[in-house]
C-alpha cells in the first residue's frame, strides 16, 4: 500500500501505513492508483520539470549501496590522515553534518582535490541493484522533463540510473561538480540547478529522502516529497537525516515512489 500524507496528516513511523480508501476496499487492500489526495492531484497539476535526488530515493533506502559508499568514505580518511577506523568514522560524520558533505569539509578545512575523492568513494559493486520496471514506467510516463539533482558525482549517478534501468528517462544529472562542489541543501546549490537547466521552481517537484535538502526548494515555490522507507524496511541513514517529515516544507510523503508517480500518472 502507498503511503501518502498531505500536511493536515501525521506521519508516524511506526504506524500502519494508510491512505484514503473508498469504502467499499477491504482493510489492508490498496485503493485505485487514480485515488490519490485531492491535494496531491492539485499540487501537482502544473509540473513540468520533475527532479530528483538520487541515493536513497530512486533506491530503496535498505539498499547496500550507501553503506558501501559510507565505508569507502571512512577508509578514504583513514588512508589520508592515518587514523583507526573509529576515529575515521566520527571526523566522517562531524564533516558531514557540518559542511553537509565530508568531501566540503575535506576541502574547506584541507583543500583536499575532489577528483581523487569522488572517484575513490564511489568505486562500489553495484550488483545488488536490479531493474526497477515499474519505477521506470512511472517516470516515462510523467509530463515533462525529468532531471537528478545529486550531491554524488555524475558518473555514480550515471551507473546507479543505469543498473536500475531509468537512465534514459532522464534529460540529465546536476551533480556535486556542476554545483561548484557546493552541497544540498545550499540556496546557491539549487539557484544555479535552475539557471544551468532553465528551470522554473514554480513549475517543478523535487522529490529526496533528506527532509532539510528539501527547504529551499518549498521556498522557491516547487512542490516537495519527502521519500522515506516503507513499513519495516531497515534505513541505513543517520538519525538526524530521517527527521522532519512533519516540516512545514515538506509537503507530501511517500514511502512507494512508484506508486506515488502513478498515482499521479492516472490524475488524467
Amino acid at each position: 500500500m502507498t503511503a501518502i500524507f498531505d500536511k493536515g496528516d501525521k506521519l508516524d513511523p511506526n504506524a500502519p501505513e494508510a491512505r484514503p480508501e473508498p469504502a467499499s476496499a477491504p482493510l489492508g487492500e490498496s485503493a485505485p492508483k487514480s485515488l490519490l489526495p485531492l491535494s496531491a492531484l492539485a499540487r501537482f497539476a502544473n509540473v513540468e520539470t520533475w527532479v530528483f535526488d538520487l541515493d536513497n530515493t530512486l533506491y530503496p533506502a535498505d539498499s547496500d549501496l550507501w553503506p558501501k559508499i559510507d565505508a569507502r568514505i571512512t577508509l578514504f580518511l583513514a588512508n589520508l590522515f592515518g587514523l583507526d577506523g573509529m576515529s575515521s568514522r566520527a571526523l566522517q560524520k562531524f564533516y558531514y553534518q557540518r559542511y553537509g558533505t565530508t568531501l566540503r569539509g575535506l576541502m574547506e578545512e584541507h583543500e583536499i582535490s575532489s577528483d581523487e575523492f569522488l572517484a575513490f568513494v564511489h568505486d562500489i559493486d553495484r550488483s545488488s541493484l536490479k531493474p526497477n520496471h515499474s519505477l521506470a514506467s512511472a517516470i516515462t510516463q510523467l509530463p515533462g522533463r525529468k532531471l537528478i539533482l545529486t550531491n554524488g558525482s555524475r558518473e555514480h549517478a550515471l551507473r546507479t540510473a543505469e543498473k536500475l534501468g531509468i537512465h534514459e528517462m532522464f534529460e540529465d544529472i546536476f551533480d556535486i561538480v556542476a554545483a561548484d562542489l557546493v552541497p544540498k541543501p545550499a540556496a546557491a546549490t539549487y539557484q544555479r540547478f535552475f539557471d544551468l537547466h532553465g528551470v522554473d521552481p514554480a513549475t517543478a517537484a523535487m522529490f529526496e529522502d533528506i527532509s532539510h535538502n528539501l527547504v529551499v526548494p518549498h521556498a522557491r515555490g516547487m512542490v516537495t516529497t519527502l521519500v522515506v522507507p516503507k513499513l519495516g524496511q531497515h534505513d541505513h541513514r543517520e538519525p538526524w537525516e530521517i527527521a522532519g517529515a512533519e516540516a512545514a516544507h515538506v509537503e507530501f510523503v511517500t514511502n512507494d515512489l512508484e506508486g506515488f508517480l502513478e498515482g499521479l500518472i492516472d490524475k488524467g
